[in-house]
């Protein structure tokens, strides 16, 4: 657990639509959370408090930065993200460069 899951928590517990924002930005996740949070406070924290966990779960599977927020709690892989133990994308065959035609 790194420690801007610490602040997101901490953020969640003190006003879950922001921390639900930092995550789902402007969207029906944060529509819900809203509204969960105006009917009870307890259940806008747990909604808020899931998205949490399913972001630390991408961070896992895919790596840092190695994923997307599709809605609804889904994380899919990013394929446009570099590795994070490359600092090049790799190349395949050959390049046309100034000595190529």
């Amino acid at each position: 657990m790194k420690s801007t899951d610490f602040l997101l928590i901490a953020v969640a517990i003190l006003c879950p639509p922001l921390s639900t924002f930092f995550i789902s930005g402007c969207g029906c996740d944060l529509l819900i959370n809203i509204l969960l949070t105006i009917f009870g406070y307890l259940p806008g924290t747990i909604h808020a408090l899931w998205l949490i966990y399913r972001k630390m779960e991408a961070e896992e599977r895919y790596g840092e930065g190695g994923f997307i927020y599709t809605g609804r709690g889904h994380f899919e892989q990013n394929y446009n993200a570099l590795p994070t133990n490359s600092a090049s994308p790799p190349s395949y065959g050959a390049t046309v460069g100034a000595g190529n035609p």
